[in-house]
């Protein structure tokens, strides 16, 4: 009985065939660019993250968007995006316990003014894996006291800037977070369940206070998609708070298939030798839809590294890549996902936590031998500005890389054949 069963499902699922992509995004999809404040802003105070960078390649000033920010805002306005996600720093604006730095709120207070003005949304993201040094001081999120002076912060945040149409994030990456706070000598193996156990209360507690702060906003905690590991992923916070949450927020970078083991490379931090699989991007779209179908997917983070700005090896540039994955994007809203939205990771090149090698952004920024920080495009700007402005891919569109066969993201599917491939050009 269990062979025919399993005869009869393949049969079904290769019968299907393959589907087109929806000719166009909905009208209200909403576009956006990321980055994050530390690896952005440079001139930055004492934290976590500019102690652990003196072990690492020294952190200059990253991209110093914390003066250039006005340039930088109308580089994304000529894309034509509707979001622009950031940070706002905790050890920026508190850099002692209880005081606020006044220069730095206004210089957020501008920030966000400027955004509004070119017509974007911003998405504030209240912890991007960084807290004031004084926190480290106190024990980070083994004490007690962090989770009460978190609050606070946030508080005054969400009160600071409530009313202005923001998407809120309470903690990026809760598993990277948490990763790195062990891995870069922040925190002892032992107190992870304890930081696992503060973050999901922290980011239980900001929800309701963002609810009550700024009525109608939507706030999520976006999840780091891992392949083989996304269910550490998923149990660092998402999986007990997905009643807290107004959409899914995933980031997708990397997927793995029976042919493509290359994503262990991440753990080497040569993430440019990584073969991308724009599929994956689908099947993960459309598996986080089906664990909660009453909320919308928002694809926080997406974007491809390469070698200190050089071309990559297998040839794939930034414009293909970018097309492939928002083919695939078009075609789970097709098949009845709910995406809400798309952010490219990441507005202009920055400091990727501990290196500047990696390189992903839309512009190019050569911090480590251009003084001048000058933005250069790359050749995915006018495919971004394209895609926005025609609300998605040319039409007839086939992706450049082919779907892979029995890939992580979905094996039951893929590895029976049922990949709604594209058909052959």
């Amino acid at each position: 009985m269990y062979r025919v069963m399993v005869l009869v499902l393949l049969a079904t699922l290769l019968a299907a065939g393959p589907a087109e992509a929806t000719s166009r995004f909905p009208k209200d999809f909403l576009w956006g660019v990321s980055l994050s404040g530390f690896q952005s802003e440079g001139h930055f105070p004492d934290s976590n993250w500019t102690r652990y960078a003196r072990k690492q390649e020294k952190y200059r000033n990253a991209a110093d968007f914390r003066h250039r920010y006005p340039g930088d805002l109308k580089l994304a306005r000529g894309l034509g995006v509707g979001v622009f996600r950031t940070s706002v720093e905790w050890a920026r604006i508190e850099p002692k316990r209880g005081r606020w730095n006044w220069k730095e709120i206004r210089y957020y207070d501008d920030l966000f003014r400027r955004m509004r003005a070119g017509g974007m949304r911003p998405m504030i993201t209240l912890n991007h894996w960084v807290h004031p040094g004084w926190v480290s001081d106190q024990g980070g999120w083994s004490s007690k006291r962090t989770e009460a002076d978190f609050q606070r912060f946030a508080r005054f945040v969400v009160g600071r800037y409530s009313g202005m149409g923001a998407l809120w994030i309470t903690f990026n990456e809760p598993s990277q977070y948490i990763f790195h706070e062990v891995t870069d000598g922040g925190m002892p193996v032992a107190k992870v369940p304890v930081m696992r156990a503060a973050l999901v209360r922290a980011h239980r507690r900001a929800y309701d206070m963002i609810h009550r702060v700024d009525p109608g906003a939507r706030v999520s905690t976006n999840v780091a998609y891992g392949s083989v590991l996304n269910g550490i992923s998923d149990a660092a916070v998402f999986n007990d708070v997905t009643d807290k949450l107004d959409f899914i927020g995933v980031d997708y970078y990397y997927g793995a298939s029976v042919g493509n083991t290359s994503a262990w490379q991440a753990a080497t931090g040569a993430f440019w030798n990584i073969e991308s699989e724009p599929e994956g991007l689908y099947f993960v779209l459309k598996n986080y839809q089906r664990r909660l179908p009453r909320l919308p997917v928002y694809i926080v983070e997406a974007g491809m590294p390469t070698d200190g700005g050089k071309r990559r090896a297998d040839g794939y540039t930034r414009s293909q890549h970018l097309r492939d994955h928002l083919y695939w994007v078009q075609r789970a809203i097709g098949d009845g996902v709910k995406v809400m939205g798309f952010n490219y990771w990441s507005l202009t090149d920055n400091y990727e936590w501990g290196s500047y090698r990696p390189r992903f952004g839309l512009y190019t920024v050569n911090v480590q031998s251009d003084p001048a920080l000058k933005r250069r495009p790359t050749d995915a700007v006018a495919t971004y500005r394209a895609i926005i402005a025609r609300r998605g891919v040319p039409s007839g569109y086939m992706p450049v890389k082919r779907p892979a066969w029995c890939s992580v993201e979905d094996p039951v599917a893929t590895c029976l054949g049922s990949v709604p491939t594209p058909p052959a050009p």
